[in-house]
């Protein structure tokens, strides 16, 4: 019996061949893939630690910008506390005081006018050298200017 001629051997023989080549391929690409996978671990390990480095010197710089905000705010609430930043400071704290009162309160703004002007008027004549100046006396015998007012008023006898 002569099996050249036989269909079922051709059969087997073409369905051998084309299974080793399917099998040729599959194991090709899967070497392919594991060479993939491991290319993407090696990337992601690289893109990770590249990105612990920045966090860590973004915490580093926040640590920095921190001690230096730190700083700033303690320089500046020093500079605050000198005299004259601490008189200007309260000079515009009664600036906005009077433009809150003369805007809310119905019969502040005439009596607070008539204030003023009595205060300017009392500032000019010390500065023309007519009266001597409260504030330096005040200074020099470490009383409150309520002393001064207090002292002026007649005392009610009983």
């Amino acid at each position: 019996m002569d099996l050249t001629h036989d269909h079922f051997f051709w059969g087997l023989g073409v369905g051998i061949l084309l299974g080793i080549i399917g099998i040729i391929l599959t194991i090709l690409r899967l070497w392919e893939a594991r060479r993939e996978v491991t290319r993407l671990r090696r990337h992601l390990a690289d893109k990770l630690e590249l990105e612990a480095d920045a966090t860590n010197r973004l915490k580093v710089d926040l640590q920095n910008l921190k001690s230096q905000n730190e700083n700033l705010r303690m320089k500046v609430a020093s500079l605050s506390q000198t005299p004259d930043r601490k008189q200007q400071r309260d000079l515009e704290v009664y600036a906005r005081a009077e433009r809150y009162m003369v805007s809310q309160s119905p019969g502040f703004p005439a009596v607070w006018e008539q204030a003023k002007r009595l205060a300017v008027g009392e500032l000019e004549t010390e500065e023309q050298g007519q009266s001597l100046p409260r504030r330096v006396f005040n200074a020099l015998l470490n009383r409150s200017p309520k002393a001064d007012e207090r002292e002026e008023q007649p005392q009610p006898q009983a």
